[in-house]
């Protein structure tokens, strides 16, 4: 169970739920009403998200068994303790579940998970060792995960869009770190990544501007007459600083584990993002 949770990426997970979570809750009800999220129909498109999610990881390790073997050598779990076939047969169940909730709730949902679904597969099996367009990928699946609580709630507002906006900015970001982290096991198996064809120099000139657009936006928000004082200073200290340290780190950053560090550190400033959601209003 432990490894297959780690499959999973179930940390990953919880933040999906929270994310969704503080989206219905913060976001769409005028207001703070935790109430809307234990409504049935919530929590179904919720777990739905969650199945297609788990199956994405799942299918990603899948095909990435001989490249982790050289990335992360101590953490495989598909090939050692959880055989390849199993593993297929439970991202299929997830993906089939996941596609199914969705369009026993609402047709759009289910077409926005069966597109999900085939993003995610089309990810693993071929987009992520093409440069940039892999990244993008996974960046509009982050920003999807916020929208289609909007989309089924019928409330797609500017608030909404902003934070869907900085999910995919900062996933953006996070994903090409990523692919420099892992360009050792990448280059030798002929993934076609942004490190792999430009060189780490040349590949932190393509994420400089967007760590500028992202910078630019917080900065919008920040500024933005309507914005609480307590909102904005809570933007200037744990995410507007932190990714200003974080563009620093990376101009220095020339190892693996500087680059470990830094998709680390954007995993704390995409956290920090999300939970900003309880000061809107």
């Amino acid at each position: 169970m432990r490894a297959f949770l780690y499959l999973i990426r179930y940390p990953n997970l919880i933040l999906i739920v929270l994310s969704q979570a503080l989206v219905q809750a913060c976001l769409l009800s005028g207001g703070m009403n935790w109430g809307r999220v234990l409504e049935p129909s919530f929590l179904l498109l919720s777990l739905s998200t969650v199945f297609i999610a788990a199956a994405g990881y799942i299918i990603n390790d899948y095909y990435d068994v001989k490249i982790d073997a050289i990335n992360k050598p101590g953490k495989l779990v598909v090939g050692t303790v959880i055989r390849r076939r199993p593993a297929m047969f439970a991202h299929l169940v997830l993906s089939v579940a996941g596609v199914m909730i969705g369009l026993l709730l609402y047709l759009p949902i289910g077409l926005i998970n069966l597109g999900a679904v085939l993003l995610l597969w089309g990810y693993s099996a071929r987009l992520k060792k093409l440069p940039l367009i892999g990244n993008v990928v996974v960046a509009l699946l982050s920003a999807s995960m916020l929208l289609v609580v909007a989309v089924y709630a019928n409330t797609l507002n500017r608030i909404t869009l902003g934070y869907a906006l900085f999910a995919f900015l900062i996933s953006l970001i996070r994903e090409i770190i990523k692919d420099m982290e892992d360009m050792k096991g990448d280059a030798s198996f002929d993934c076609r990544t942004l490190p792999i064809v430009l060189g780490i120099r040349n590949a932190k000139f393509i994420v400089y501007p967007v760590i500028a657009a992202f910078l630019a936006f917080l900065l919008v928000v920040v500024l933005h007459p309507r914005t609480a004082w307590w909102f904005d200073v809570y933007m200037l200290v744990l995410v507007l600083v932190p990714a200003i340290w974080l563009t620093i780190k990376l101009a220095r950053a020339d190892r693996k584990r500087d680059f470990t560090y830094l998709s680390n550190l954007n995993k704390f400033i995409m956290f920090t993002g999300i939970l900003s959601m309880l000061l809107v209003g």
